[in-house]
């Protein structure tokens, strides 16, 4: 008999595939992307090819470490376009099975599927997604949407997995809740804190203590991430992107600041660009610095009234690295605009 599932879509290693397939003699050698594709510079790894992870080189390692984990990787450049280009293609194949799919980047999506036999379904997916795209895919096959997303990783790579209310126990109660969809390393070490180590632990978690320690929204959804509950239904609705940023990362760290004010008003326009774009007016702004070696800050400011307006987005901008500690060297410099929600 029928019934609905949530089946989450991940193509594996989607850029490094991407980039494989447009140069087929890198088949079956390592590969990172990430960054200009110069281990010479700064930048991190975007993502790498398995025979590259086999190294211990993984996404957001430096490209410097990749190239001394992996000396003989070849590392190749970003290519935005040609990676939309690809998700575009994979979007529309999952579309022409039927169901109701909802994005969640280039390289994954939910899909809501009435069926008697999921793993079938799983498997035609799969067969559809490659013939349109040359792309192997993993499925996760789950009864909401954070247990086809936590299924995905069980099913890496090219086959499925399936987590449901039934089996949720058996498979994750004993893993750290950093392995939940939705919890990062801060949370989970805040949870520690609370002496909860692990999901069976969270699921079971005084609900007034989480309130108390972690909010009274955000406690309790934590708890219901350990139960593996969630109600939200798989939506086809457009993402709607909330805020606009852009950021360089300097080859070598800037001590001048008024070198570093320049930049600022420089990806100030960028970003004024993009809001006119988008004609959606930004209503915040927010800066990021990243003082060498590592250590990165944010600041942040409501404006008066929505803009576009690049005099008044650098302004705001500018005011914000004034408050920022000046005897610092910058290894990174962010814009960030918070836009207006659009009109319907």
């Amino acid at each position: 008999m029928s019934r609905p599932w949530v089946l989450h879509v991940d193509l594996d290693q989607f850029i490094a595939a991407v980039e494989v397939l447009r140069r087929p003699e890198l088949t079956g050698r390592p590969v990172v992307v990430g960054g200009r594709g110069d281990p010479t510079e700064r930048g991190v790894v975007s993502t790498a090819s398995y025979e590259a992870r086999e190294f211990g080189v993984h996404s957001g390692l430096p490209l410097r470490i990749a190239a001394r984990k992996c000396p003989e990787a070849v590392f190749l450049p970003l290519d935005g376009p040609a990676y939309e280009e690809a998700s575009t293609a994979v979007m529309d194949a999952l579309r022409s099975l039927g169901v109701i799919v909802e994005v969640l980047g280039w390289d994954e999506a939910f899909l809501g599927v009435e069926t008697d036999d999921p793993e079938r379904f799983a498997v035609r997916v799969q067969k559809t997604v490659l013939a349109a795209t040359r792309l192997h895919c993993s499925v996760g096959i789950g009864d909401n949407k954070p247990r086809a997303k936590i299924a995905t990783d069980f099913g890496k790579p090219r086959g499925m997995f399936r987590l449901t209310e039934e089996n949720w126990s058996d498979v994750m109660a004993d893993r750290p809740t950093h392995a939940l969809w939705g919890i990062g390393k801060k949370t989970a070490k805040r949870l520690v804190a609370l002496d909860i180590t692990t999901v069976h632990e969270l699921a079971r978690a005084d609900p007034h203590l989480l309130a108390a320690e972690l909010g009274p929204t955000m406690g309790p959804w934590y708890r219901r991430l350990g139960r593996g509950d969630d109600t939200s239904p798989v939506d086809a609705t457009p993402y709607v992107p909330r805020g606009r940023s852009r950021e360089t990362t300097f080859q070598h760290d800037l001590s001048d600041w008024a070198d570093v004010a320049a930049e600022v008003r420089r990806l100030a326009g960028q970003v004024a660009d993009d809001l006119v774009s988008l004609e959606r007016p930004a209503t915040r702004v927010a800066v990021k610095v990243r003082y060498a070696p590592f250590q990165t800050h944010t600041r942040s400011v409501t404006l008066a009234e929505p803009t576009s307006e690049v005099e008044d987005i650098a302004a705001a901008a500018l005011g914000l690295i004034a408050k920022l500690d000046h005897d610092r060297a910058v290894r990174l410099i962010g814009v960030r605009a918070e836009m207006s929600t659009p009109s319907r």
